[in-house]
């Protein structure tokens, strides 16, 4: 796949404890993606949060909290990633999580496979 000059960028946030048949959730939205053809995602932890229902999340050792957050940054073009979208809904529904999904513009300026 050629991905390159103005593309999207699509991030979900969720918490690490959400979960859709027996997976957690952002597994679940990765493999999804891949399966989907999606160019590109990549999944980050976060160190703290809060969100819609004013709860705080850390990932403190020591915190009351050990949901935090999980974000999974998608590539593509606009049409892949809107379509997508909609099944990334459908897998929210489906656990029952709350979160985030925003859609970006990006700037591809290089796009290819890794060499060791």
């Amino acid at each position: 796949m050629n991905l390159s000059g103005q593309v999207k960028k699509l991030k979900i946030i969720v918490g690490e404890s959400d979960r859709v048949y027996q997976r957690p959730l952002y597994e679940a939205i990765v493999y999804a993606a891949k399966k989907y053809k999606i160019a590109g995602a990549t999944v980050y932890r976060g160190m703290l949060s809060y969100g819609a229902e004013s709860i705080g999340h850390s990932g403190k050792i020591f915190a009351l909290s050990d949901d935090v957050p999980v974000i999974i940054s998608l590539v593509d073009v606009n049409e892949r990633l809107s379509d997508f979208a909609l099944i990334i809904n459908r897998l929210l529904d489906k656990a029952e999580a709350g979160g985030l999904m925003t859609l970006e513009d990006v700037e591809v300026l290089r796009y290819g496979e890794f060499y060791e």
